[in-house]
């Protein structure tokens, strides 16, 4: 113990050089994690899955299987690096997705830095739900996922919802927009790792003036929608990201007003808006109070994303 009571601050650049195996650098960093308080929320939720992703994709090893590395010995290089990575999770507060280079949304791979939020949705999940697989009989919101021709991703960002959009309706051009030059840019090397070029392309704009007069058979979107008060409390983990990619205004709802409000030009007859909305529905609902939200649930959600047929839209 330091004078005082403190504990000396630990080094993990040096410490991490002490151990031998992975399980010895996982106990380590989950210990490290969890002293630091890191916040979690860019593709886990605790500090054993963020150690466990982070050492297995630093090494790149399959990274739903640590059990099966996890007495292997460590080179000298792979302490350094990892020293390094476990060093700036705890002291920059990086998110460890953006200190890898690539995360995982539904076992999709995807590449993720600082010029687009981490990938994560839970559209990605209701797009493979049978609400939109081909499998929900009458409960399906598409009921035959090859009928789809046409997808708009709004606030694409990095691409991770287009990708999953034309994965998903395989006979669908797939459009990307988002105002940020620099998430295009790596919304195109998504793209490009999954052979998709073809198929989906990216626009630059302000939501709807980047597509001009197209309309879609389905509009998905994740938009930015954290409130002011909530923006200026975020944990330093999300201000690595883009403010850009978060900031909803005052309430949050800024951008998912203008959605609303653009949608219905943009949509085909019998086609509909899928968008992602946070906690905050009841807000929605007063302000909206004519417009039949059906609200999604998904396995990490409840009420966080709502459908709207292109005839409920509010006039």
């Amino acid at each position: 113990m330091a004078k005082g009571g403190a504990e000396l601050e630990a080094d993990p650049r040096g410490e991490v050089n002490e151990l031998v195996t992975l399980r010895d650098v996982l106990r380590y960093a989950v210990s490290a994690f969890s002293a630091a308080g890191l916040h979690y929320g860019h593709g886990s939720d605790n500090a054993v899955d963020e150690a466990v992703f982070l050492i297995l994709e630093t090494l790149h090893l399959p990274v739903d299987d640590f059990n099966a590395f996890a007495d292997a010995r460590l080179t000298a290089r792979e302490k350094v690096l990892l020293g390094e990575r476990i060093a700036l999770r705890v002291e920059e507060r990086l998110p460890a997705a953006y200190l890898t280079g690539r995360t995982y949304l539904m076992d999709v791979p995807f590449r993720s830095d600082a010029r687009a939020l981490a990938p994560r949705s839970f559209i990605a999940e209701l797009l493979r739900s049978p609400l939109f697989d081909g499998t929900g009989e009458g409960m399906a919101l598409v009921e035959d996922p090859d009928t789809i021709s046409s997808v708009l991703d709004l606030c694409t960002g990095g691409g991770s919802l287009a990708i999953f959009a034309a994965l998903s309706f395989p006979n669908a051009e797939v459009d990307g927009a988002d105002l940020s030059a620099e998430a295009l840019s790596l919304a195109a090397e998504n793209v490009a790792d999954h052979g998709l070029e073809d198929r989906i392309h990216l626009f630059q704009g302000d939501l709807f003036e980047a597509v001009g007069g197209r309309t879609y058979d389905l509009i998905i979107t994740n938009p930015p929608y954290v409130g002011r008060e909530v923006m200026e409390a975020l944990p330093a983990e999300f201000r690595h990201e883009p403010a850009i990619a978060l900031d909803g205004g005052e309430d949050g709802f800024d951008i998912v007003r203008r959605i609303l409000a653009g949608a219905v030009g943009h949509l085909n007859p019998g086609g509909g808006l899928l968008c992602e909305i946070g906690t905050d529905r009841e807000l929605l609902e007063a302000e909206y109070p004519d417009t039949p939200f059906l609200w999604l649930d998904t396995e990490g959600s409840e009420g966080e994303v709502f459908w709207l047929t292109r005839e409920q839209l509010p006039s």
